[in-house]
């Protein structure tokens, strides 16, 4: 469908007059560009950096909050033939140690030529720069008032084959690990989603809140809108927290037809929204709203499509990582995401799908990520390698022409990682009619008396009681010799410190909650103040670093833990 050879020249090739970016900043305050415009200030910018030396195959670093500004360095970048990452940018919500860890460790391993960063970038982070010889920290300027500054600038001779950025896997374990990815693979994923999606960018409109350091905001909301020319309206990560209601507000306003959501935010917005509010909406001009990044939870679409009346062909699900570029499997535009029951003890037990009637005693509910994109394939293998059939659990893993070639500069990693040309997710699954049903994460897997528990489906019913902040709950297993078993222990943020004071009664709902649900009983319970659990720089609840402070905290957890670690070693 597309004849460019490189992003770039998709950028090019757009129409100057089409809106662009519109950045949502607030009720009174909007910055709006076209495709035009933006070129411009890309041509201005690129002609600054190759005047600090940026040449084909440099690495750039840009941490800068979201903006328009920060889009047109990324893009100035590519057109100078260098390849561009963004970080994510420090703000009140990131934990300050993990940042300047993961900050100082990701700059290290790029070994940039330039780190760009905003003039208010705060003076105590610099530090956590890694500048080797020769890298440039530029300040960078905003071009908005000089676009015709351009000159004579020419752009590089981009290959399809050539790298056109870096993104990092959006992991809540260890340092952030660089997906190189080319050109080329970039447009085949965004030709595969956009032939999906029915995407038209002469009257299409994307919303997004999504950070543009993570695949889901760089490819779905920046880079498919430069390929397609679709007009993107766009807010700050940070404001969207804030006020998660404005997705509802912005929707409405400029009529918005395709969104991409992490499943949490499913949950998250109607709840955040007070009810009476709820009809104010207007989200008719949605074709299509997609629930990704996360395992799709029926509960979470059930809870949005009742609270603001949204028909059920617009809600759909898909299955993406930044290793692909992004997708792997959409559902299907006319009817949604298929939903499954099954028999709740075989899926525990023996990791197999039988599926039963809704109304059957301890069924359990999935919900369909969709059908392979084109030129995508996946196997659902066992411990030992073997693929199974339809209807058995195991890790899913993964084969296409958007594949990255590895991780940048850890060929450690990325031998680990592909293994016959075959990329090991890490994500459990299973088929079903065709279909790709995502279940959780292999190493977040508890194994408690011989049955094995998913910690989301702990964390899901947890997460439901009023008091407890939705998204801010994590479930973990600490092995306990005497029982030759790990035990679930539960961290939870409460919405109101205050609660903290009916912590007895609160946890006794939350264990009678989880033994109704699912027939297991929860250990510990820990409910905890606001903005206690550790997050990632995606926003999502950072599991291993979150452990780590709950042993700090609570030290008589140590041994057990210990032992835990022990015992998964082997």
């Amino acid at each position: 469908m597309f004849r460019f050879s490189n992003l770039v020249e998709a950028l090019d090739a757009a129409p100057a007059e089409r809106p662009f970016i519109t950045f949502w900043i607030d009720e009174d305050q909007r910055e709006t560009v076209t495709f035009g415009e933006f070129r411009q200030r890309t041509f201005s910018e690129a002609e600054e950096l190759r005047q600090h030396g940026l040449k084909t195959g440099d690495r750039v670093v840009i941490i800068m909050p979201q903006s328009i500004s920060a889009m047109v360095t990324f893009a100035a970048a590519m057109r100078t033939g260098a390849v561009p990452a963004f970080l994510a940018y420090p703000n009140f919500k990131v934990e300050s140690a993990k940042y300047r860890w993961g900050l100082a460790g990701v700059t290290a391993n790029l070994s940039a030529k330039a780190i760009v960063i905003d003039a208010e970038f705060p003076d105590e982070f610099l530090g956590c720069i890694s500048l080797g010889d020769p890298s440039k920290l530029i300040r960078a300027q905003d071009h908005a008032k000089s676009p015709q500054s351009h000159g004579q600038f020419k752009n590089a001779e981009i290959r399809s084959e050539n790298l056109a950025f870096i993104q990092h896997s959006a992991g809540t374990t260890g340092l952030q690990k660089g997906v190189a990815l080319s050109h080329g693979a970039v447009l085949r994923q965004i030709e595969y989603l956009s032939q999906s999606l029915r995407i038209d960018g002469s009257s299409d409109r994307i919303y997004s809140w999504l950070p543009l350091y993570h695949d889901m905001g760089l490819i779905a909301c920046f880079m498919l809108p430069i390929v397609c020319h679709v007009p993107l309206v766009m807010q700050s990560p940070l404001e969207w927290v804030m006020h998660p209601d404005s997705t509802l507000q912005i929707i409405s306003e400029y009529k918005c037809t395709l969104a991409w959501m992490p499943n949490f935010a499913f949950q998250f917005i109607p709840r955040r929204t007070p009810n009476g509010r709820w009809a104010e909406y207007d989200l008719s001009s949605l074709r299509l709203l997609i629930n990704c990044s996360e395992p799709v939870r029926t509960t979470s679409m059930s809870e949005f499509q009742k609270a603001f009346s949204v028909s059920s062909a617009v809600l759909q699900s898909s299955y993406a990582m930044a290793e692909n570029v992004f997708a792997v499997t959409q559902s299907d535009n006319e009817r949604g995401p298929a939903t499954l029951w099954a028999d709740g003890v075989q899926f525990r037990n023996a990791h197999r799908i039988v599926p039963v009637c809704k109304a059957t005693a301890g069924a359990v509910a999935f919900m369909s990520s969709g059908r392979l994109l084109p030129n995508q394939k996946v196997r659902i293998i066992s411990e030992s390698g073997t693929t199974f059939d339809s209807d058995f659990v195991g890790e899913i893993v993964i084969q296409s022409d958007c594949l990255f070639d590895g991780y940048y500069n850890r060929p450690d990693l990325t031998e680990q990682a592909i293994v016959d040309g075959w990329y090991h997710t890490g994500d459990l699954g299973f088929y079903h009619d065709g279909e790709l049903y995502v279940v959780g994460r292999k190493k977040d897997l508890l194994i408690i008396g011989g049955e094995n528990i998913y910690p989301q489906d702990i964390e899901e019913i947890v997460g439901g009681h009023a008091s407890v902040h939705d998204g801010r709950v994590i479930a973990m297993g600490l092995y306990n010799p005497n029982l030759g078993t790990e035990e679930i222990v539960v961290v939870a943020e409460l919405v109101d410190e205050e609660e903290l004071a009916n912590s007895v009664a609160l946890e006794g709902e939350i264990r009678g909650a989880v033994v109704s649900g699912l027939g297991v009983a929860v250990k510990k319970i820990f409910l905890k103040p606001p903005k206690w659990i550790v997050k990632s720089t995606a926003g999502k609840a950072a599991r291993a670093a979150t452990r780590e402070k709950l042993l700090r905290e609570h030290p008589e957890l140590n041994a057990h833990a210990d032992l835990d670690q022990e015992n998964t070693s082997k």
